[in-house]
């Protein structure tokens, strides 16, 4: 976790205890994952069910060793009895029962992390889990800062996003927010650019300069219609990526991964 403050009275937050059971994350399913868990150490664990009879894995060996490690309770169980507790079609075996996520301050996402300037992640009404998934676990890849999701009308931590995102939710800020066009408001009033993220845009996301290499959020739309149209008037500006292909649109987490990979890029350079 971040050294950030974490305390509540931001812009949008309603108090820990009203927020705290919003964003997900207590069942955490497969091996990747529940590893990542244990590893970061930034919650606490109640326990972890392991399949009986399983093949022997170098993850498995892994997990079992950070159970000692953060003394977590670690239950043997028949493959029945946790594929009937797993969320997810394929828990690899391996289940773990968390405290969930806390939720981040949408201002605190707006300051710098060990020098790194906010690079922020902003979904609006992404509903898929298996794309938001996708999503985090690309943006943890190219050191996203923070993630804001909407509070309603959207994917949360569910175990299928845990999953897919592979440990990624043990290494990202992640702030729900009550609108994502109030949110992109307040990003704007603290310096944070708004990159809207549009395959109709005249502007190419590569023909952008400083909107990209200072704090900045990239703002991506819902799998079916995109951009709301005021989450498209509040951002500071839309551009699209190129797409010389005969299909109309990118899966939103493709768009994400090449969007965020090419902030790192032009800070790189």
């Amino acid at each position: 976790m971040s050294d950030r403050t974490r305390q509540p009275g931001g812009a949008f937050d309603r108090g820990a205890g009203a927020v705290r059971h919003e964003l997900g994350g207590e069942q955490v399913e497969g091996r990747r994952a529940v590893l990542e868990l244990l590893a970061a150490g930034r919650r606490a664990v109640r326990e972890v069910w392991m399949a009986e009879d399983m093949d022997p894995a170098v993850q498995l060996d892994e997990i079992e060793r950070w159970c000692a490690r953060r003394h977590v309770l670690v239950q043997s169980v028949s493959r029945r009895r946790l594929d009937a507790a797993a969320r997810t079609d394929a828990p690899q075996g391996v289940l773990a029962y968390a405290d969930p996520l806390v939720p981040a301050d949408l201002d605190d996402l707006c300051l710098p992390d060990h020098d790194r300037m906010p690079l922020l992640l902003v979904l609006d009404g992404v509903t898929d889990p298996h794309n938001v998934g996708a999503v985090l676990r690309s943006a943890a890849c190219a050191g996203v800062t923070g993630v804001v999701l909407p509070r309603h009308r959207a994917a949360h931590v569910t175990a299928a996003v845990a999953k897919v995102a592979a440990g990624a939710i043990e290494h990202l800020d992640i702030a729900v927010v009550p609108g994502v066009p109030a949110a992109l408001a307040r990003l704007s009033e603290l310096g944070v650019a708004t990159v809207g993220l549009d395959a109709e845009a005249p502007t190419m996301l590569y023909e952008l300069g400083q909107e990209l290499r200072g704090p900045v959020a990239l703002v991506l739309g819902s799998e079916g219609r995109g951009l709301g149209q005021l989450t498209r008037r509040r951002c500071s500006v839309l551009a699209s990526i190129p797409q010389p292909g005969p299909l109309p649109s990118l899966n939103v987490a493709t768009a994400s991964a090449i969007a965020c990979f090419e902030v790192v890029r032009r800070r790189l350079a």
